[in-house]
């Protein structure tokens, strides 16, 4: 995902996006009956068609390993229920541990991509092999292989990999003068640990991958993109959610908020707390019943333009239950797309999004300013508060390693039958889901195809009233985690439900995903029961209530 913002300083933006990241399993909810619930069919579990024994190949396979400039760090044999820690991992990363749900060989070495840089890899081979291969992704700037993915994936049979992205911790820090690391997180660490993990594959179960999967959101979103533009013979099925595409426009966009609020101290500032209680439920009362149901979530805020203008105290009334003129002016101008040198550089935040104010703080945002400081400017002490329109210009002008990710013909992952699934939830507040459209559109155009062209190969679907890749108001249950596909003992693996199940059927059936659907729980906890259910709609259809039913049930919407 973007990423851990807890430095951020604001305790509920800390829990929310603390809770996006790290999905925390306690052992007392494991059970030694996982596999019982997964439905083989399903999962299409094989077993390979040698005599295999599981654990001698875990013990004997550092011997074998002959990657070329890997140091083997070790393999372990992991059974189902352990709950690893992590005591090396960098405190930054949130992931003190993690429970591994079905026995498991675990494999970590790490490989140099450079005189000065490399990655630290990992791979989770689960004993039920099905034949597939995946690849996680990272978040933010972060240097975090993010073991929950590892965990799920390997849990549903796929041998998994995940690397650290060419640095450690969520810090940028380790750009400084190193372009080496930069490459790694613009593109390498990802295709280095497919190569690497799609051998290692091989020579663990002795027979090669059947298909290859990726999963990942943020800038895993991004990192799958970029392998669909670049390097089209990864993958077979790729899943990206909420992708950083349009990768230094968007770190530009982050940054010119606190151009738009000032310090806290400026009068323009608007306190993030009152993003939440004041202007949210403002935004609400004018946009929310556009779809036609009260239910606290925009389905389209595409449809929505938002005027703070009944905030604005009266003269001469000013109280903590309305502001300024000047802040609603700033509240303006904070839903207005964005320009660099007259020319559209990043559509505009959504309204929605502004219960999680990421970017209302009163500081520049920590992932724009670490960017500027060590990557565009290669100046730690610069100062990231008199960033303005020439900094912006510099950073797309620069563009290392085409990091932008915003290559428009696809057309040779297309060729290869490859099939990518985008999603992006509509109230997101680190990524404007706006993106993802423009992104879509921009394919369109320049390959010259019509949606219904595209469909043969890509469906991108907007998550209504998700959050930042997890997490929020609407049905955002959807499979793109472990979480979101309701976690150990209620795992929902149906494809119509289950993104990264679509996606494998998609690949090896041939059934293309028509709806994603959703789910929303009670207090987002299973075991109180399903709240509603919502079946989003690919883009660039719209969710449409038909203003009869029950608009808890999946039936009383329509895809127009």
């Amino acid at each position: 995902m973007w990423g851990n913002l807890g430095q951020l300083g604001a305790q509920a933006i800390n829990d929310t996006l603390d809770g996006m990241d790290v999905f925390e399993l306690s052992l007392s909810s494991m059970t030694t009956r996982f596999w019982a619930l997964v439905p083989a069919v399903l999962l299409g579990i094989t077993a390979p068609a040698r005599s295999f024994d599981f654990d001698s190949a875990c013990s004997s396979i550092t011997s074998q390993i002959s990657t070329p400039n890997a140091t083997v760090f070790f393999s372990e044999l992991v059974p189902a229920g352990t709950n690893l820690s992590f005591p090396d991992n960098d405190p930054t990363c949130g992931r003190p541990s993690q429970v591994v749900l079905t026995d498991t060989c675990r494999i970590a070495m790490f490989i140099a991509t450079s005189n000065d840089s490399g990655i630290n890899f990992e791979a989770w081979f689960p004993r039920n092999w099905t034949g597939r291969f995946l690849s996680t992704g990272n978040g933010g700037l972060s240097g975090c292989i993010q073991y929950e993915d590892l965990a799920y994936a390997s849990a549903l049979g796929f041998a998994t990999v995940g690397a650290n992205n060419g640095h450690n911790g969520t810090s940028g820090e380790a750009f400084l003068n190193h372009p080496g690391v930069i490459e790694d997180f613009a593109y390498r660490s990802i295709h280095t640990g497919v190569v690497v993990g799609k051998s290692l594959t091989e020579t663990f179960y002795g027979s090669p991958h059947d298909k290859s999967y990726y999963l990942g959101c943020s800038t895993g979103g991004r990192q799958g993109l970029k392998s669909v533009q670049d390097f089209p013979e990864d993958f077979d099925g790729v899943v990206a959610g909420a992708p950083a595409a349009d990768f230094n426009h968007l770190l530009d966009w982050s940054g010119h908020f606190f151009e738009i609020t000032g310090n806290t101290s400026a009068p323009t500032f608007l306190a993030a707390e009152r993003w939440v209680d004041l202007v949210h439920p403002d935004v609400l009362s004018q946009c929310d019943e556009i779809d036609g149901v009260k239910d606290g979530i925009i389905e389209d805020p595409n449809l929505c333009n938002y005027d703070p203008s009944d905030l604005v105290c009266a003269e001469g009334n000013q109280t903590d239950a309305c502001i300024t003129e000047i802040q609603a002016e700033t509240i303006r101008k904070a839903y207005e797309p964005f320009f660099i040198e007259g020319k559209l550089a990043y559509p505009r935040i959504q309204p929605g999004s502004e219960d999680v104010p990421v970017f209302y703080t009163g500081a520049p945002f920590i992932y724009t300013a670490d960017w500027f400081r060590y990557v565009v400017y290669s100046d730690p002490s610069f100062d990231v508060t008199t960033l303005s329109e020439k900094d912006w210009a510099l950073a797309q002008e620069l563009d290392p390693f085409n990091i932008s990710t915003w290559k428009g013909d696809i057309s040779a992952f297309r060729d290869r039958q490859g099939k990518l699934l985008t999603y992006h939830g509509q109230a997101d507040g680190l990524i404007s889901s706006k993106n993802s459209e423009r992104y879509y559109d921009r394919v369109s155009d320049i390959m010259g195809q019509e949606s219904t062209q595209l469909d043969e190969f890509w469906r991108f679907f907007r998550i209504s009233g998700m959050g930042h890749c997890s997490g929020g108001v609407g049905a955002w249950e959807i499979g793109q985690t472990l979480a979101g596909a309701g976690g150990v003992g209620s795992l929902n693996l149906d494809p119509e439900s289950n993104v990264l199940m679509a996606m494998v059927r998609w690949v090896e059936e041939g059934v293309a995903p028509e709806k994603v659907l959703g789910t929303k729980y009670v207090n987002d906890t299973v075991a109180q029961g399903v709240e509603f259910a919502r079946a989003h709609c690919r883009y660039p259809l719209r969710n449409t209530y038909d203003g009869v039913g029950d608009p808890t049930k999946k039936e009383s919407w329509n895809c127009l």
